[in-house]
């Protein structure tokens, strides 16, 4: 047993995935901008999704950061991977932005 398990994390290593992180997860790098920002506590981060959608990634982002985060995304938009989207089915795979709504045009 313990040869599988060694074995297993040492597959795991050499597939790039990250130690503890699931084989089906893909790890985005999520920006956040201005009031995205303050509801986030911060302005980088990266998140392993199982589903690496729109609609995973809101889902996990209101409840990490709670009502300050969903009043963002509510109104908001995201920049997947240089394309804003509002598709709750895009699929995300490197990088997501989210901007808060912008005043102005």
């Amino acid at each position: 047993m313990a040869y599988t398990q060694q074995h297993a994390q040492q597959s795991g290593q050499q597939s790039g995935q990250k130690p503890g992180q699931a084989p089906s997860q893909t790890t985005v790098t999520v920006r956040y901008f201005a009031a995205a920002a303050d509801a986030a506590g911060r302005e980088e981060e990266t998140i392993a999704l199982e589903q690496p959608t729109v609609s995973a990634l809101r889902t996990e982002l209101a409840h990490r950061y709670g009502e300050p985060m969903e009043r963002v995304m509510r109104s908001g938009s995201f920049l997947v991977d240089a394309v804003v989207s509002r598709d709750p089915s895009q699929t995300i795979v490197k990088t997501v932005d989210v901007l808060p709504p912008f005043a102005g045009g």
